[in-house]
């Protein structure tokens, strides 16, 4: 109970620090185990028990990573994922071999183990990063998640091929082995592969989720209990459970059932790595393990560059960011190494000097992502191409921003002949529109004087701001303001605080772009619940009116946060009086008399 007690404090204290300041969950695990583990405080004390158990957690996000991992979905990868990633892994784990081969005097199977487990980087630091910064869907994003599912894929073999080179001879491998390797994988393939799908349907009339999840649980421990009897890799049966599993009719419920155990034991394996540190290693050696940590991220960086600028097509902006989030050792690495060490391929100082080094790596990493941001905003950004050339008709409507808002504007606007301009800064976007129809879109960033001048701004009568990012909206409203005063802005609005800021520059009433859809829905929703279809549209118009005045109203305070609680405080107080009112005798008598008359929202 102690060390459960010390394990949630340490993650409840370290976490939300590390992520409130954008550098990730798992480097706020990394530090929870290096506090509470014999390295500073000692709280903990038992560092082999745990990492036993944490990695659990490893195997349970290789059986989701398998799960994710249908054969639809690597064909419609496969250049990005077997071409890129292919070639990172070889050219890096061959590179790292022959240093550690012939600079550092390691043996041959040792040097195959370190260069393959170094070239391999953290999936978690860098799929989380992306999804914290938004980034997963941009160019550099889609390439940097085929490197790391290569990687993944990469992670099992060379697990799987530890006790292989341990049991061999200096001369040859054992055969024996080998064919027994191969004889259990093709038994748990064949097997999984008409069993499994037949126990989930007999698991799954049960109807109970309890059962399910399970079941879940049961197969990933046997596939993984399975493969160590034979003297394989436990995450080798995992990913092979999922792979079995990943066009099955249950894989998005089962994902969502091992999603928070994967989370939890993923998280106390990041606690375990951070425990069993050897810190004393950076005071005894810092030079050592300071060059190891520099040469590790500069060989991968050299390496990575070419790859991301040659066969990812990246402009060299994309091409920093990606190698700011693969230089780093991954955790897979920590595995290959303890189980290294365990048969004695590498010593024990060697993977303690090793683990270290990359711990180091993998907590620099969101350091360099925000280092490697925040200098690409200072310098001047390029596109990846030229802008496009604006010949066109004179438009009354210019379109800034071709996405979900923008192109059903244009639809309406084209059906009924009315001559626009628009404007799209994502070259992707613009070239997937374009093959359906022939349209005036145009590659370009709406915020530059030139493309407003191309485009005709001062004949223009309406300008539409419908792009999705706020602060982008915000300077293109700010210089459309300045240099086009006569245009009529209708404004797309993120939230409250956008709204706020496009009313201070001019922009009359922004539409709030979840609002009148949220409005749509409550009517719905009151219309489930029985009530009858005139009184839902009354109480849906009656708010849509009041927070519309009280929006205006907070405008003029928005930059006060006690006035704009209080105003809050205070709406909401007047809306409750507003409808107990209605809830009163005469109320409904009074409307139907016209003293209130709704509106259709």
């Amino acid at each position: 109970m102690q060390t459960a007690v010390v394990f949630l404090l340490a993650t409840v204290i370290a976490v939300p620090l590390t992520k409130r300041f954008r550098l990730g969950a798992v480097l706020g695990y990394l530090l929870a185990g290096v506090v509470i583990g014999p390295p500073l405080l000692g709280l903990v004390s038992d560092t082999e028990g745990v990492a036993t158990i944490s990695e659990f957690g490893v195997v349970l996000m290789l059986f989701v990573i398998g799960l994710e991992l249908s054969p639809q979905r690597l064909w419609v990868m496969r250049r990005a994922v077997f071409g890129t990633g292919l070639l990172q892994v070889v050219a890096t784990s061959l590179a790292i071999g022959a240093v550690a081969f012939y600079l550092f005097g390691l043996s041959g199977k040792a040097a195959v183990v370190v260069g393959g487990s170094l070239a391999l980087s953290s999936t978690a630091f860098g799929l989380q990063i992306l999804a914290e910064r938004k980034e997963a869907g941009s160019a550099y994003g889609r390439q940097v998640f085929a490197i790391l599912l290569f990687q993944d894929l990469a992670a099992i073999p060379l697990i799987a091929a530890v006790p292989l080179l341990a049991s061999s001879t200096a001369q040859s491998f054992d055969l024996l082995a080998i064919a027994r390797t191969v004889a259990v994988i093709v038994a748990v393939g064949v097997g999984g592969r008409y069993l499994l799908r037949w126990v989930f349907r007999f698991v799954a009339r049960a109807d109970s989720v309890e059962v399910f999840t399970a079941t879940a649980l049961l197969v990933v421990m046997g596939v993984a209990f399975l493969m160590e009897l034979a003297g394989l890799s436990a995450t080798l049966g995992a990913f092979m459970a999922g792979m079995l599993l990943a066009d099955s009719e249950y894989r998005h419920e089962m994902e969502s059932n091992i999603e928070p155990f994967k989370g939890l034991l993923l998280g106390l394996f990041f606690i375990s790595v951070g425990m069993s540190m050897d810190l004393s290693l950076l005071l005894e050696r810092p030079g050592l393990i300071f060059g190891l940590v520099a040469a590790l991220l500069v060989l991968k960086g050299v390496l990575l560059w070419p790859l991301g600028r040659l066969l990812g097509g990246l402009n060299r902006s994309d091409s920093l960011r990606l190698v700011m989030l693969l230089a780093c050792g991954g955790e897979f690495a920590f595995v290959v190494l303890r189980l290294a060490a365990e048969k004695h391929l590498i010593a024990v100082a060697q993977r303690d000097a090793l683990v270290l080094t990359i711990t180091l790596t993998m907590a620099l990493t969101p350091l360099l992502v925000v280092l490697a941001a925040r200098g690409l905003q200072r310098g001047p950004k390029k596109p990846a191409r030229e802008f496009d050339a604006i010949d066109t008709d004179t438009p009354r409507v210019i379109i800034a921003g071709f996405g979900r808002v923008g192109q059903i504007i244009a639809r309406v606007l084209r059906a009924q002949k009315i001559p626009f301009v628009a404007l799209e800064h994502s070259a992707e976007q613009v070239d997937f529109s374009r093959r359906f129809g022939n349209i005036n879109l145009f590659f370009g960033d709406p915020a530059r004087p030139e493309l407003l001048r191309a485009a005709q701004a001062e004949k223009a009568e309406v300008f539409v701001l419908a792009t999705d990012d706020p602060e982008a909206n915000l300077r293109t409203a700010r210089l459309v303001k300045r240099q086009y005063p006569h245009l009529k802005i209708i404004a797309r609005a993120r939230n409250r605080q956008h709204v706020f800021r496009l009313m201070d520059m001019g922009v009359d009433e922004p539409i709030r772009e979840t609002f009148h859809s949220s409005l749509k829905m409550t009517r719905m929703t009151l219309e489930a619940l029985g009530l009858p279809h005139e009184y839902a549209v009354d109480r849906v118009e009656r708010f849509r009116r009041y927070d519309e005045d009280m929006l205006k109203k907070q405008a003029l305070v928005y930059d006060d946060e006690t006035k704009l609680m209080q105003s809050t405080r205070d709406a909401l107080a007047d809306l409750q009086k507003l409808f107990e009112a209605d809830a009163e005798p005469g109320a409904e008598r009074e409307r139907e008399k016209g003293t209130v008359e709704p509106e259709e929202p």
